[in-house]
């Protein structure tokens, strides 16, 4: 079981980072929705993340589970052989959890039903789309330090 746990945390953070990929190729377009084209971007932006948060039950469940797993398999990689880099890994997949929790998720269901206003949508995908980039970077350097 030890050598099988960073094989599955290894899978765990490249389906996390899959996941991210894919969000952000619809996020990049948060970086141009004041041109002639913005309220086209946002449209689709939106419409992703009602695909993807709203319409997709019970797949859009996978995520979450795979977050949550990946967390205790880093939890359990930690308590086996305490050091600062296992600690480090903990921090690194239960920052951007946290974050996709408490904010990432609850804008991008409000952005996907599109009830508020233009200019609150707007900053609903900008906001997304800096946090998508923030847990990015924190899925990478886990998985970099799960390799190192």
């Amino acid at each position: 079981m030890e050598s099988t746990l960073p094989v599955l945390l290894g899978a765990g953070a490249g389906f996390l980072l899959a996941v991210l990929w894919f969000d952000l190729m619809f996020d990049v377009q948060a970086r141009r929705l004041d041109g002639p084209d913005g309220d086209a971007r946002l449209a689709s932006i939106a419409d992703y993340y009602r695909r993807v948060t709203i319409e997709a039950f019970p797949a859009n469940r996978l995520v979450g589970t795979v977050m949550l797993g990946t967390i205790a398999g880093s939890v359990v990689q930690l308590w086996r052989a305490p050091s600062s880099s296992a600690l480090v890994s903990v921090l690194l997949v239960v920052t951007p959890v946290v974050l996709a929790a408490r904010r990432v998720l609850p804008n991008a269901l409000r952005l996907g039903a599109r009830g508020d206003d233009l200019p609150m949508q707007r900053a609903l995908a900008r906001r997304i789309l800096s946090d998508h980039v923030f847990c990015f970077g924190c899925v990478l350097a886990f998985l970099v330090l799960l390799v190192w």
